[in-house]
């Protein structure tokens, strides 16, 4: 999460340095043992390279009547509990655990602070089940220690449309980290996703585990580089001074595309076929309709922005681009608590160069006072990345399917999905 962007002296290209520690990674990765997922049917790393496998499921359903009817067992002082999203208390308790449990860099100065509003966009997509907020307490004083979801999203996988669970909110609480606690609740969201027909899954993770079919980059576009580096985010190079920093990455007051505005309601279903056309390219997709565009790209104050291109001439809807707002708390800094973050979503660009409908983006992020836009080396990112003045960050995210493998691993331009 750390832009180590400095600057100075002589450095390795970006991309193969970013290549290198991959590999270092992932070897290190591979020659440790993971207990958990290599009895689970999940890609092996010891059947990477055996092209012989088929394509699909690795395992076929099981009868519904033989899946376990009863929860996984939990140790003796805890106890499962179904998390309400509708129930403000029961939310706010959920908060709580990620603001304070959540996703850190590796410096331990920055946590992922999603709000209550980002939650329940995130946990209450079309045909959710609620049964999948799944939590743990401590018995004796019911306090919320853990945490795990899931959600059904239809995915395509080459041609194949399939209905997973996207699986996410891992959390928990840093006193319990050796409880061993993440495994029974991994078994029980897959228990409990099991019981609806549901046989595949999809999740990220910042570690490499048996297996990514795809490995991404994150990388930062600073917005208000002066708060950047008084956070610790940027650093300024030694040839760079603070206002020559300011100057590199001033954006134009307004955008430049003619008839670039806020999506809208009656936009739904101009975006839906805009963006199932562009998503039809890559090999792993989500299968978006009508519904889902509402709930995941119509904008929402604080959580989602969304904006297109719409013809002067024609009035049709030729291109589009969104963002979701993730802050990320600032640990232990007198001057600033939170990092005002832009996340790049989806972007369509079919008449507007990406290149331009990305600075225009980049623009209205800048005015709605967002400190630093991040996008993933995903799709057709990479073709405006450097142009646009990201530099990589440290952070991969690398990408996973449960129960369903791939020939091969896919380069991050072949994946057209984004989990929150």
């Amino acid at each position: 999460m750390v832009d180590n962007n400095d600057n100075t002296g002589l450095s390795i290209p970006d991309d193969l340095s970013a290549e290198l520690a991959q590999k270092l990674q992932e070897s290190m990765s591979i020659s440790k043992k993971h207990p958990f997922w290599e009895t689970q049917p999940v890609g092996q790393f010891k059947d990477r390279d055996d092209t012989s496998l088929p394509e699909g499921p690795i395992e076929d359903p099981t009868p519904l009547s033989e899946v376990k009817p009863e929860p996984y067992n939990l140790p003796g002082s805890y106890e499962w509990t179904t998390c309400d999203i509708d129930d403000d208390s029961s939310m706010t308790e959920v908060y709580n655990l990620l603001t304070n449990n959540y996703v850190e860099d590796d410096e331990n100065m920055f946590r992922f602070n999603y709000s209550k509003e980002f939650l329940c966009w995130a946990l209450r997509p079309p045909g959710f089940f609620k049964q999948w907020h799944i939590g743990v307490r401590v018995k004796e004083n019911k306090k919320l220690v853990a945490f795990i979801t899931a959600v059904p999203a239809r995915m395509r996988a080459r041609d194949q449309v399939i209905l997973m669970a996207e699986v996410n909110f891992l959390c928990v609480h840093k006193k319990l980290r050796s409880k061993r606690l993440a495994p029974v609740m991994i078994k029980e969201v897959t228990r409990r996703v099991h019981l609806e027909n549901i046989w595949q899954a999809t999740y990220t993770a910042g570690v490499v585990l048996p297996t990514p079919i795809t490995s991404s980059q994150y990388w930062h576009r600073s917005l208000n580089p002066k708060k950047l580096i008084d956070v610790g985010f940027s650093r300024l190079g030694a040839r760079m001074t603070m206002s020559r920093m300011i100057k590199l990455y001033k954006l134009p007051d307004t955008t430049i595309t003619p008839g670039f505005r806020k999506m809208e309601l009656m936009d739904i279903p101009s975006v839906t076929r805009l963006l199932r056309f562009y998503l039809k390219q890559f090999v792993v997709a989500p299968d978006f309709d009508e519904d889902d565009v509402e709930h995941w790209l119509l904008p929402r104050e604080g959580v989602v922005n969304s904006f297109l291109v719409e013809s002067p001439e024609t009035h049709e809807i030729t291109d589009f681009c969104s963002f979701y707002t993730l802050p990320s708390s600032i640990l232990m800094n007198q001057s600033y608590s939170t990092l005002r973050v832009a996340y790049s979503f989806y972007n369509v660009a079919r008449k507007t160069p990406l290149l331009q409908l990305m600075n225009d983006a980049l623009i209205i992020a800048k005015k709605m006072d967002y400190d630093v836009f991040n996008a993933l080396d995903l799709m057709h990112n990479g073709s405006f990345l450097k142009e646009l003045k990201f530099g990589p960050g440290d952070g991969q995210l690398h990408y996973y399917l449960y129960n369903y493998r791939l020939k091969s691993t896919l380069k991050p331009s072949e994946l057209g999905l984004v989990l929150l």
